[in-house]
């Protein structure tokens, strides 16, 4: 059954239910895909090391019995050097303004800096709810934890802002942060099926695997100048063949990806193919192709070609 045939049959929700949307923000690498996933219980966001991980909005979707948050994880606010990332900054400060709840994320590991200030200043000019998230406490330096924590607690407090402090990779540290954010949704209906727990395509989702791979075997060699696209999708009862061309802007990257006799490109196959079969529960055969786009970040057409382009809100 498809999404759209899913959502005329919604079950009638109870007088008590909230529901609503919860934006994700913050600065580049500070755990939102991560958090994300850990309170869907679900993997439907890439993760990786490197920073700008996110492009895309991407809608996580938890319902429990008392309320159901559609998540909205948005790429990480800073400063564009390119076209795409102009596009996907726009996407993050925009979505400040188009949910219920904001949450902001900062990584309460580091010292509160020029970045989260700057964010925080955005912020002030909405009057959405906002729940400061201070992430990473597993990672604070016991010795430090009052000494980094008082500049986030100050700016909470200040903008009246509820906050809360957990880690995003326990599971167990989420569930005050899980309270906090249904306490502060409206009363409203199911948006999506119980069980829905993503409204992006499976195929979207591929392309995100495979690049989250690329991302995570080459570090920084090819960081932000890779892109995904499902060429072909051919199912049968027995197995789903997939066909997709990894692009990016420059040879070099190219014979990077492929690396000596092809072990890097069969590389990131493998474990890209290992993660799909568990999105679509079968066996799955891969093919994988490098193309080489120069400057595809800073064109248009191929940006929107892309599906990198200003989200509707």
């Amino acid at each position: 059954m498809s999404l759209s045939e899913n959502l005329t049959c919604l079950p009638l929700a109870p007088p008590t239910f909230k529901s609503g949307f919860v934006g994700i923000v913050g600065r580049p690498n500070v755990g939102k895909s991560t958090l994300m996933n850990q309170l869907i219980g679900q993997k439907v966001a890439i993760t990786s090391p490197v920073a700008q991980t996110t492009r895309n909005r991407l809608r996580g979707i938890l319902t429990t019995t008392e309320a159901q948050l559609i998540f909205v994880d948005t790429p990480g606010i800073h400063k564009p050097h390119h076209q795409l990332g102009q596009i996907l900054v726009k996407n993050a400060r925009m979505a400040i303004h188009a949910v219920d709840v904001v949450l902001f994320i900062v990584d309460c590991a580091a010292p509160l800096g020029g970045g989260d200030r700057f964010i925080a200043n955005l912020l002030t000019q909405t009057q959405i709810p906002i729940i400061l998230g201070l992430n990473k406490a597993d990672l604070q330096p016991r010795q430090n934890q009052k000494t980094l924590d008082q500049p986030y607690r100050t700016l909470a407090q200040t903008q009246g802002w509820s906050s809360c402090k957990f880690s995003a990779s326990a599971p167990s540290h989420l569930d005050h942060l899980q309270a906090l954010l249904v306490e502060h949704l409206p009363l409203g209906p199911y948006y999506y099926p119980p069980d829905l727990v993503t409204d992006q395509p499976e195929r979207f989702i591929m392309g995100e695997l495979i690049r989250e791979q690329v991302l995570r075997l080459t570090r920084q060699e090819v960081p932000h100048s890779v892109a995904v696209s499902i060429d072909r999708v051919d199912e049968s009862p027995d197995i789903t063949r997939i066909l997709a061309t990894v692009q990016v802007e420059r040879s070099s990257q190219k014979r990077i990806l492929i690396g000596k006799q092809g072990t890097m490109l069969k590389a990131i196959g493998t474990e890209a193919r290992q993660q799909i079969q568990k999105l679509i529960t079968g066996k799955v055969y891969l093919e994988l192709f490098v193309k080489v786009e120069p400057n595809w970040r800073q064109s248009r057409t191929q940006l929107q070609e892309l599906g990198y382009q200003v989200d509707p809100y």
